[in-house]
């Protein structure tokens, strides 16, 4: 594996699917970030422009953790961060300016790749988002990158 102990630029392809209320939407993202490794965990890190829905680039942490989970974190105007472990469901925390929002996620399909030369990797996330025993949206995420 390339050495990731310092910080290294990274190309991003970034496409998430939702389901919300029956209403599908899809979203796609090029990106340049930066992936690190410490210990046994990989962070990639990257900038998402500017939406309707926020001011300014929102920062994302995407950590690839030794054991096959994946957390992600959003940190905008509301600050969101979410582990997805294969078939579990669990809880995520949800800050907006009116206060913690408890949701959780079950994870259905968690799959996670990495390759050498050039050193690069593959998340595939679907995800189930619930606030109580209601069901919020249904997630596909799909993320490609390579350094």
């Amino acid at each position: 594996m390339d050495d990731l102990s310092t910080s290294i630029p990274v190309g991003i392809h970034l496409t998430t699917h939702t389901v919300q209320d029956g209403q599908a939407s899809d979203y796609a993202i090029d990106v340049e970030g930066q992936i690190v490794q410490i210990g046994e965990t990989i962070y990639l890190r990257y900038q998402e422009p500017e939406s309707d829905e926020e001011d300014g680039n929102v920062p994302v942490t995407i950590k690839f953790l030794p054991n096959g989970d994946v957390t992600l974190t959003r940190s905008g105007t509301n600050r969101l961060r979410m582990h997805f472990s294969a078939g579990k469901r669990i809880r995520a925390t949800y800050r907006t300016p009116y206060g913690l929002v408890p949701v959780e996620t079950v994870t259905p399909q968690l799959r996670v790749g990495f390759h050498e030369r050039p050193f690069g990797g593959s998340a595939s996330i679907d995800y189930l988002l619930y606030a109580g025993e209601q069901l919020l949206g249904n997630y596909e995420i799909r993320l490609q990158f390579t350094v």
